[in-house]
């Protein structure tokens, strides 16, 4: 369980178990509260995982082949 501990400047303080954390806040919906209960859904970005790894390679090729 998620818990919205607090909010500090651009930060919302989460309690997880006995871990606290912090999401940026623009990350919450903008009604969240002290105290709410929130869920978070994390997905892979495949096609952008691709995109940094090929960029990366060639970088890599560029530096190491000169």
């Amino acid at each position: 369980m998620l818990i919205i501990d607090r909010f500090e400047e651009d930060w919302a303080v989460i309690e997880f178990g006995q871990k606290i954390f912090n999401i940026p806040k623009f990350l919450i919906p903008p009604n969240a509260r002290e105290g709410d209960v929130i869920n978070i859904q994390i997905t892979l970005d495949r096609e952008a995982t691709d995109v940094r790894a090929k960029a990366n390679k060639q970088l890599a090729d560029e530096i190491f082949n000169d």
